[in-house]
This record gives C-alpha cells, structure tokens and sequence, in this order.
C-alpha cells in the first residue's frame, strides 16, 4: 500500500490503493489535459468580416478603361480597413471527455506523484493564524522541488493564506483540483480533508 509522509511529525499516512497506486495511462491523461486547458479557453477573439466593416456599397471605379485592377467594393478583404477573411469568430473550445476516463487520468496523475515521493499530507489545523515563515519552513523541511501545489479544504483558511504568497507554490480547493494542476506541479502537498476528498473523486463509481 502506498504512502506518503506526515510534514512535521514522524510517521507516515497510508494512501488509499486504488487512487494512489494505479496504473499511468498516458493517452487518458493527455486527453484529459487538453479538454481541461481547452475549457479555460473564453473563445471571445472576434474579427469583422466584409460585411460588418463599415464602407461604401458602390463600385470604387468603372470596371474597364481605367487601367487599374478591376474592384467591386472598398470592403473586400484585400483593402486596407476592409473585412478579414476566415478570422477567428466566438466559439466555445469544450468537447467532452467519460467521467470514467476522468477518474482515470485523475488517479494516474495522483499516482504518479505518490510513485516518485513528491507527495506529503499537511497538519493544516497546525496553522491557527496566517504565517508565511511557518509555512515556509515547512517546505523547506520538506525538500522537494518547486512548483508546489497545495490542496486544502474549504475551511482551512488560515494554511492557504500561510502558503499563498509564496514564490512558485499554488494553493486550490481540492474540488477545484484538475489533472493539469497535478501534472504542472512538481510536488504536491495535500491536508487530510483534501486527501479524502480526491481519493473519492478518484475512485468513485458510477451508477
């Protein structure tokens, strides 16, 4: 069974097999990174095309006798101020992906970490107050590489407010917690609430 190590006390806290010691499924994580990254995306990048730009309606010119190249309108895309051609227009970048195959590529990225040792569980009750210091010593104890992402609960407030002005550490909610921010991270630090809560997400069954 795998485990990862208690931060400040010596002892270590079992990890729940079937979320923590699972098989890498490349294809699955890389499908569920691009469906992640491609849901941030606002798709609001916009152009106007020929006939949303402002212009005359008539013939710039008569269309022989004058010597220049035939034009039947000061709006075409091959003008200056006229419209674009194939411009980006609003869209929405989402396509779907199986819950079964999120869990999937949930439970290969958490495994990943708890397979090299980059994963610990944090003592978030330790902080009763906002304390950068402490929490910088922490990882520094800790000694793992940068960046850190750190998962707590929704009511530890005071630990993400120790941890969150620190260079190149990034603190979530666990709920809010993808895949991506789990493979950007080069080590992960998890508080027990938020422990509970992604071997849940990991392993729950649908119906």
């Amino acid at each position: 069974m795998p485990e990862a190590p208690l931060l400040g006390a010596e002892r270590k806290v079992k990890l729940d097999e079937a979320a923590f010691g699972a098989h890498f499924q490349e294809a699955l994580v890389h499908q569920s990174v691009r469906a992640e990254q491609a849901a941030r995306r606002r798709g609001t990048a916009a152009t106007r095309t020929r006939g949303e730009v402002s212009g005359s309606g008539a013939k710039p010119w008569r269309q022989k006798g004058t010597g220049r190249a035939r034009a039947g309108s000061n709006r075409s895309p091959l003008w200056t101020g006229g419209g674009i051609a194939f411009g980006p227009r609003p869209r929405a970048y989402t396509f779907k992906v199986n819950r079964k195959e999120q869990r999937a590529a949930l439970r290969s990225a958490l495994s990943l970490h708890a397979g090299r040792g980059s994963l610990a569980i944090l003592e978030a009750g330790a902080f009763t107050q906002p304390r950068t210091r402490q929490a910088l010593e922490l990882l520094e104890d800790w000694g793992q590489p940068v960046p850190t992402l750190i998962a707590l609960n929704a009511d530890e407030s005071q630990a993400a407010l120790s941890f969150r002005n620190l260079a190149r550490v990034r603190v979530l909610e666990a709920d809010a917690v993808g895949v991506s921010d789990l493979l950007g991270a080069a080590s992960l630090l998890l508080s027990q609430p938020a422990l509970d809560a992604l071997s849940a997400r990991a392993t729950e069954r649908s119906d």
